[in-house]
């Protein structure tokens, strides 16, 4: 059953833009963020959860209807962890268990490195820590590669490659329809930000494994029961063992919170459970 509470929406001032966010429902915060992807698809989770959570939902900073100053600047994992953790104080529910998928995972990763505070609790949801794979080098020239298709002016084949190297099937008559044909102003710019901007600062980043190991944040790794060996289960599980932390699964693949939203929040709830009854901090609970 969805959440029928109002929702409460604005936008909080940061030093070089604004963000746009969401608030429903009443109980514990729970944060859920993406990168590159902005709060709606989130939304028919976000409404289930908030029957008995605060669920606070984001535009990352370049997206949606979050508004930077200087679209020059890259979005490092750093900076939109910095602008999670002002929202979180922003809309003063307490600290939040932050639910980061992909790339939002690597966003989730870096809070608990610079402001755990806020973040007791973080489940990381497939992060694609590109830089603990052992043949990372081969994933580097992909991205540079990818990169450079779409600067060079090839969209679609930009997009392809992509896909490609992430194991995520699309077929092309849909990848034509979603990504081809006349797009509005605000997507195109949103996708330059994402391939000019974004793309290499988030899969380069080499995550503090050090600094991860002794965080007060509860780290717990997501990875979808149908992501068997593709690349964000590999980052995954390699961040897993770097960590000393077993991966839970969950219902679906990369974007399982989208295929089954009512299977993906009765897991965040028996996950936060667990987690709830668990000791000492960073005991993982083992995949069913």
């Amino acid at each position: 059953m969805a959440s029928t509470a109002p929702v409460i929406t604005g936008t909080l001032t940061v030093p070089d833009g604004t963000l746009y966010y969401e608030v429903r429902g009443s109980g514990p915060l729970i944060a859920l963020v993406g990168s590159p992807m902005d709060h709606g698809p989130f939304l028919p989770v976000a409404e289930l959860l908030a029957t008995d959570y605060t669920v606070l939902t984001l535009d990352p900073r370049g997206h949606g209807k979050s508004v930077l100053t200087d679209i020059s600047k890259d979005s490092t994992p750093e900076l939109r962890a910095d602008d999670l953790a002002r929202l979180i104080r922003h809309v003063d529910a307490g600290p939040a268990t932050v639910i980061g998928s992909s790339g939002g995972a690597i966003t989730g990763l870096a809070l608990a490195l610079t402001d755990s505070d806020v973040a007791p609790t973080l489940i990381a949801h497939e992060p694609p820590v590109r830089e603990l794979l052992d043949d990372r080098a081969e994933f580097r020239a992909m991205t540079d590669d990818i990169k450079a298709t779409y600067q060079a002016g090839d969209v679609m084949g930009a997009i392809g490659k992509f896909f490609a190297m992430t194991g995520l099937a699309m077929p092309k008559v849909q990848m034509e329809q979603m990504f081809g044909g006349e797009r509005d102003t605000r997507t195109l710019a949103e996708e330059a930000f994402f391939y000019e901007h974004e793309l290499l600062p988030t899969s380069g980043w080499q995550p503090d494994l050090e600094g991860l190991r002794s965080t007060s944040t509860h780290i717990i790794i997501g990875i979808g029961d149908q992501s068997e060996g593709l690349f964000c289960d590999r980052t995954s599980r390699a961040l897993g063992t770097d960590l000393g932390i077993e991966p839970v699964l969950f219902p679906g693949g990369h974007g399982g919170f989208m295929q089954d939203p009512e299977a993906f929040a009765k897991r965040v709830r028996e996950v936060l459970q667990d987690t709830a009854t668990t000791s000492p901090r960073h005991q993982s609970d083992t995949a069913d």
